[in-house]
């Protein structure tokens, strides 16, 4: 039987078409909104972010989250630039506007949520993410999930990325179910599939926007190749005629 049902976020809910042209906008909104003379061009800034500090993000077999504000803080002090908490926060806030049209909701994920909690089920959501969590939740009510969400937890707030079962553990520990009566669903076999079999949870491989292949991937109990798959893996599991 099954009590609860995992999400990961992108490539599964919703689909981030990264852009490169994106990481300019960003800085260029981000330092516009510091709002202040005497900051360098936004090009130079957006060229050492990639040359310096883009490679950290894809470091493989990396499990701790990087601390993104302090990231920001160190890559501005790279220019001579000196920022406070308010500064900061407005740099965050208008950059992660600026990357909002690469966020686009999957088409059934609004109605695949809303048919399993019609079962009664619990759902939570759990996501490799390095921007802070007020602006990732933020995300998440703008996009209708927040509301049909029961938790969510993100790395940055945790500190560890999946597949480390810590931040696994934390959503079943709000969620106050066993991992062998939750499925996971989530479109990566390393971060998502492995991390959540080796806590028990039944897995589903989400395959609707991506088709993943990784050397040290588990594989997963089921296949989706719909995000309404995912709902008649669940009515199997419980015995739905």
């Amino acid at each position: 039987m099954v009590d609860a049902v995992l999400f990961d976020w992108g490539d599964t809910l919703m689909q981030f078409v990264y852009d490169s042209e994106l990481i300019d906008a960003g800085h260029r909104a981000g330092l516009e909104a510091i709002g202040r003379d005497g900051l360098p061009d936004s090009h130079a800034v957006a060229a050492h972010f990639r040359e310096r500090y883009e490679p950290l993000f894809w470091a493989p077999g990396t499990i701790d989250e990087l601390e993104y504000p302090g990231l920001v803080r160190q890559l501005l002090g790279d220019f001579g630039v000196e920022i406070d908490d308010d500064e900061l926060a407005r740099f965050l806030e208008a950059e992660h506007a600026a990357w909002d049209p690469a966020r686009r909701l999957a088409a059934h994920s609004h109605a695949l949520l809303e048919s399993l909690r019609a079962r009664g089920l619990k759902l939570g959501l759990v996501s490799n993410a390095f921007d802070p969590g007020w602006l990732l939740r933020r995300d998440l009510e703008q996009m209708g999930l927040a509301e049909r969400l029961d938790v969510a937890v993100f790395s940055s707030e945790v500190g560890k990325r999946k597949p480390h079962p810590l931040i696994f553990e934390r959503v079943l520990e709000e969620l106050e179910v066993e991992a062998e009566r939750t499925v996971f669903v989530g479109d990566r076999r390393y971060e998502d599939v492995r991390g959540a079999a080796e806590l028990g949870m039944t897995t589903v491989l989400a395959l609707w926007f991506r088709a993943d292949e990784h050397p040290e991937g588990g594989e997963p109990d089921f296949e989706a190749f719909t995000q309404m798959d995912v709902l008649n893996v669940v009515r199997r599991l419980n015995g739905e005629t």
